[in-house]
């Protein structure tokens, strides 16, 4: 995922204070301390993605300390609010600061742009938990990440026709009417689902928009939806704005049905929509609670909150470095070739193993749908 370009200033959470090592008492000289980072919107209309996978990497963090007893591992949180603009100004303290070994993140593909310049002139590992635009792995683009950018998360090019085939299913002949919020995530992201929708049996694409993500009034592109006929609308955008776009296209008297990809994957999608998202379906990730309920209850202990939207991905990613650390990679050039030729084991059962420029071979999309409040997880589209 990528956010919006706001402008605002930027914030690193706590991160001045954290960025420093303590030094360690006589008593526990032998215990060793490293550094590790997050970034994602930890603030802001995003910040509930952002929290939840800050909370998957602390998870971690904890299981990680009460197994190697010598080892005490700091969080640096990089609050970039989700947005290109503050993440350009956020990078620079955190590539600066030699003690950060990798970061978990950047969480979305417009702040992974935007941070890629300055990590890349120190050499800092990055393994993404949820940024799935497809120009990030792709050499021949100016956004190309490597090599230091990795992701535990499919691209959007699986994304985009998993999306259009939920969304239409059950819709006879549907006519689908499709837009995104000019980010750069949903931009490609759209393309993606559009060109997915032309191998949808009886799907027709009648028409679509291109809105500012600051946008309040969504009635011109309600009209246009109304003038299309459609059946189906694809929102490429994020949950915050999906929220609002959802009660008035229902406000409208419009009962076509609406999907969106993982951007509006999160529970306060339907908090904050209220009754207007009933029936709702989107494209996400599973939590810890569908790979491994013991470990779910264990996270609620711990943590005092449910695992939420890409907390399996961000595990991964946190182990990746956790382990690399316990392996003696405490320097960012061996972090980094550590991470370029990790293997090992999802606790979703898959393998993890980046190829040259820094995918995993899988990345399987659910379906989710908002019922009596909640997005109900209804199984791998296939």
């Amino acid at each position: 995922m990528n956010k919006k370009i706001k402008g605002s200033l930027a914030v690193v959470t706590a991160a001045a204070v954290a960025f420093g090592l303590t030094s360690v008492p006589a008593a526990s000289a032998a215990v060793k301390t490293y550094t590790i980072g997050y970034q994602g919107p930890l603030s802001g209309g995003e910040a509930s993605t952002g929290i939840d996978e800050q909370n998957a990497v602390k998870y971690a963090i904890k299981l990680f300390e009460a197994k190697n007893k010598g080892f005490k591992i700091k969080l640096v949180s990089i609050d970039d609010q989700g947005d290109p603009a503050v993440a350009g100004t956020v990078a620079p303290g955190v590539a600066s600061n030699k003690n950060v070994l990798g970061v978990v993140g950047p969480a979305y593909s417009g702040a992974t742009i935007a941070s890629l310049p300055y990590y890349k002139s120190v050499n800092m590992a990055l393994i993404s938990p949820s940024a799935t635009r497809v120009s990030l792995t792709d050499p021949t683009s100016p956004d190309f990440g490597g090599p230091i950018f990795h992701r535990v998360v499919g691209k959007d090019d699986l994304q985009g026709p998993a999306l259009a085939k939920y969304a239409t299913a059950g819709v006879s002949a549907a006519k689908v009417f499709v837009f995104d919020d000019q980010s750069a995530y949903a931009v490609p992201l759209r393309g993606f689902v559009e060109a997915g929708l032309k191998k949808v049996a009886g799907a027709t694409v009648v028409g679509g928009d291109s809105v500012p993500n600051t946008t309040t009034d969504f009635s011109p592109t309600i009209a246009k939806i109304k003038t299309s006929g459609a059946t189906v609308v694809i929102y490429t955008g994020y949950y915050s704005q999906a929220a609002v776009f959802i009660k008035q296209l229902r406000d409208s008297g419009s009962k076509a049905v609406f999907a969106g990809g993982d951007g509006v994957f999160n529970q306060e999608f339907p908090k904050l929509a209220g009754a207007a998202a009933e029936g709702s379906k989107v494209t996400g990730v599973g939590g810890l609670a569908g790979v491994d309920a013991k470990m779910e209850a264990d996270f609620k202990k711990k943590m005092g909150v449910s695992s939420g939207v890409y907390s399996v991905e961000s595990f991964d990613a946190a182990n990746i470095l956790l382990s690399g650390i316990k392996a003696g990679k405490t320097t960012r050039t061996a972090m980094l070739a550590y991470v370029k030729a990790y293997k090992g084991k999802s606790i979703s059962g898959n393998t993890i193993k980046f190829d040259a420029n820094g995918d995993i071979s899988y990345g399987l999309f659910a379906g989710f749908t908002t019922k009596n409040g909640v997005l109900v997880n209804t199984g791998i589209i296939k």
